[in-house]
């Protein structure tokens, strides 16, 4: 009981120092939201339009990958259509993310009067700036209601997560004060890419809608130390009781799991899935170095079968969740930027326990035998390619 009392203590400390991280401008705390789990992309989409449908005055998007097929051609329309009733639509995409999607689809929107900026375009004066990619996913609609996630642009992110086409992912939806934070963050990255007008310049701040505090936390490669790797460790070492996490890629580096083993040895217990296939296969092959010396500490360690995992998320103690964009790889830390959130609620922490135990009936647990059981040349490969790790 003794050694409880003390982790709690620990854990508001440690939470304390989280809350000086508020005064960074990259972290931006929030009373009085209204929050949502949209548990799959099935949805979230339906959700995400529908709100689309009823917006009044502006629609701010910004995604990592936007394509041109059925879920990509329905997120065109409602923007067109929007734009039609005089709503004022903005869209960043990221060029390299989009690099597959044809010109034309953007053209189109931009011939209807959605205005369409490309993040990081291609270009000879600026190829040492050509890997920073803007990883985000969110939707801003009249400035107090959003949508963000893991969740791009395309039919692989829009079913219920129950086969290797329909991707497993989750998102929410934000209604209060938070989501004026992030048409702020929005319009902060327009204006830096070069676009034209400022979008919701006039918009009034949203009302307090709920219960929630909500902190915004703005992921961003031009860092000496990255701002979300950090976040992920000081909400690890907070740990009191318990840390679930769900992550598609874990390359987290040293400190990250540091930061684990030490919330273990705690007495802690911390479950983690991960994919049993995944759309990097190289990356699931790297991981292999970092899950070895957590599993070999008493992390139990799930692989989720019967699709591809691409969830981002982080929960302690069953209450304080963050999720978004960000993963727990050197990209996310160093190269992206991204955007995560954190929530702390307690109706909202048992959803996403629920969650997490959904999808832990759909895995399978890993032992240190199986998971290390790997060929010479996959032994070799990851060997080979870690110093690459930093840009996978």
């Amino acid at each position: 009981m003794r050694s409880l009392r003390r982790a709690e203590k620990k854990r508001f400390r440690l939470f304390g120092r989280l809350s000086r991280l508020k005064g960074n401008p990259d972290v931006v705390h929030f009373h009085h939201n209204k929050v949502a789990l949209l548990p799959h992309g099935g949805d979230f989409f339906p959700a995400l339009f529908q709100a689309m449908a009823r917006a009044i005055t502006t629609i701010c998007a910004e995604f990592y990958i936007v394509k041109a097929d059925e879920t990509g051609q329905a997120f065109a329309h409602a923007l067109q259509e929007a734009a039609s009733r005089g709503v004022e639509v903005s869209l960043i995409y990221d060029a390299i993310g989009c690099f597959d999607t044809p010109s034309s689809y953007f053209q189109q929107m931009q011939a209807a009067g959605v205005r369409c900026l490309p993040f990081n375009m291609p270009a000879f004066s600026r190829l040492r700036w050509l890997d920073l990619r803007d990883h985000r996913k969110m939707v801003i609609i009249d400035g107090h209601t959003a949508f963000l996630g893991g969740l791009n642009i395309g039919n692989e992110y829009a079913g219920y997560g129950n086969s290797y086409e329909h991707w497993r992912d989750v998102g929410i939806r934000l209604d209060g004060p938070a989501a004026g934070g992030l048409q702020r963050l929005f319009r902060q990255t327009w204006l830096q890419e070069g676009g034209v007008g400022v979008p919701g310049q006039d918009i009034p701040p949203p009302l307090p809608q709920g219960a929630a505090d909500v902190t915004i936390i703005n992921g961003s490669p031009l860092r000496s130390r990255p701002l979300i790797r950090n976040t992920f460790r000081l909400a690890v070492a907070g740990a009191a009781h318990c840390v679930r996490i769900i992550t598609p890629y874990f390359l987290p580096g040293p400190r990250v799991v540091r930061s684990l083993l030490r919330v273990v040895k705690r007495g802690a217990q911390v479950r983690m899935i991960v994919p049993s296939i995944s759309d990097a296969p190289i990356v699931q092959m790297l991981s292999r170095a970092y899950l070895k010396p957590l599993m070999a500490a008493g992390v139990e360690v799930y692989a989720r079968q019967g699709t591809i995992l691409h969830a981002k998320v982080m929960l302690i103690d069953s209450r304080w969740a963050t999720l978004g964009s960000a993963n727990l790889d050197y990209r996310s830390f160093y190269r992206n930027f991204e955007i995560n959130i954190i929530i702390d609620n307690h109706a909202f922490g048992l959803e996403m326990e629920a969650l997490f135990n959904e999808e832990l009936a759909l895995s399978q647990r890993l032992s240190l035998t199986d998971h290390m059981h790997a060929t010479r040349l996959e032994r070799f490969l990851g060997w080979l390619l870690t110093p690459l790790s930093r840009f996978l």
